[in-house]
């Protein structure tokens, strides 16, 4: 692997946000073996995050990878978050912080997190964090500097302008968001190409949404391709797309390990009818009330009422689409048994104020209320 060329990577990318859990720690031993089967198929970029599974996604890193595996036969990638910085010092606090949970002496992609319009790209201006990405390239900590993004077309442009020591950027692209007035997938991808900046890809499959449909929609797929997961649709979308570096998977068990895998060895561009037929699935779910939660968890921690929030938005999408599914409210039961019910939401915006999709997430979790708490309060 050539360390200095951004495209020397594999095209499947092993996100880390979503490991397998064992009595709520991260199980290493269960992402030891899917590292391996990852690695053995020639596949080599890890992305993990400061706060993903609150910082012991770093540490698995180091267990499951860096000891493991000799440091330059993989890229690994990680971030800073406007949101745990408080001055200029903790810049490096952080930084340190980081190359101590992995161990891995540098790395070789080091993005700002989730840059967008407001509060996050106000910190990273006011912090200088685009100079000290470059300093920090000058000491061979970081090989490529870049931003994950979750703001407005017309921030990206602005961001490109002020910044064009930036190497590469990080969007949600899938073909659910391709035209969604609030991610504008669609807008960022043909900024970014016409720019010929290059893109890594975050939530081709939106959370998992794209791997199970409605099934009238899943029956389409399926009629003309019986032998392609759901999923892989949404994974052939994005790799068929020029000017991409890698796509990123959240992968979280063996089957879906082995199953994305399979759809990058020896990877199959769609075809034009492909194409046209993912037109039409996307016209559906565009018009359908499902709401696009891509299950991050950024709004759980600060939750002052302890919700788990992305469930609850997993309940209410069923409840939208199928009204009279019972498994619903079984499940509404079971998390909420520990945890915050959504009438317990006591409507301070910590949850809006950090979510990537722009959710409105009073509003829903007051939607779902009245469809479980009315008659039933604590």
């Amino acid at each position: 692997m050539d360390k200095n060329n951004i495209y020397d990577i594999s095209k499947l990318g092993f996100g880390l946000m979503r490991l397998p859990e064992k009595d709520g720690e991260v199980d290493h031993e269960h992402v030891c073996r899917m590292v391996d089967k990852y690695m053995s198929a020639g596949m080599n970029y890890f992305d993990t995050a400061y706060v993903y599974h609150s910082g012991k996604s770093e540490v698995a890193v180091r267990e499951c990878i860096v000891k493991r595996y000799p440091r330059d036969s993989f890229a690994l990638a990680t971030k800073l978050p406007a949101w745990c910085m408080n001055s200029k010092e903790d810049r490096d606090r952080i930084f340190n912080e980081q190359l101590e949970r992995t161990e891995a002496g540098y790395f070789d992609f080091h993005l700002l997190h989730s840059l967008e319009d407001g509060n996050n790209y106000d910190k990273y201006e006011e912090y200088d964090c685009f100079n000290w990405a470059l300093e920090k390239k000058r000491e061979g900590k970081i090989i490529h500097f870049g931003f994950s993004f979750h703001g407005t077309p017309e921030l990206l442009e602005q961001v490109l302008d002020k910044h064009p020591e930036v190497e590469f950027v990080q969007i949600q692209l899938n073909y659910a968001d391709w035209k969604n007035p609030l991610v504008q997938s669609g807008a960022l991808y043909e900024i970014l190409r016409r720019r010929n900046i290059p893109m890594i890809i975050m939530e081709p499959v939106k959370g998992g949404t794209l791997a199970s449909l409605m099934p009238e929609l899943e029956q389409k797929m399926k009629s003309f391709r019986p032998e392609k997961s759901i999923a892989s649709w949404a994974l052939r979308f994005v790799g068929s797309l020029p000017g991409i570096v890698t796509i990123l998977s959240g992968m979280s068990n063996d089957e879906q390990m082995i199953e994305n895998i399979s759809t990058f060895t020896d990877f199959e561009p769609l075809s034009d009818k492909e194409k046209e037929l993912i037109g039409e699935v996307h016209e559906v779910m565009y018009n359908s009330p499902l709401v696009g939660c891509t299950g991050c968890r950024y709004c759980c921690d600060g939750c002052p009422s302890e919700i788990k929030i992305p469930e609850m938005m997993r309940i209410l999408n069923t409840v939208r689409m199928y009204k009279e599914d019972w498994r619903a409210s079984i499940f509404y039961r079971g998390i909420t048994e520990n945890s915050g019910k959504a009438s317990d939401c006591i409507k301070c915006g910590q949850c809006e104020g950090v979510c990537p999709q722009h959710l409105s997430i009073i509003e829903l979790l007051a939607e779902l209320s009245e469809h479980y708490d009315k008659n039933k309060k604590k």
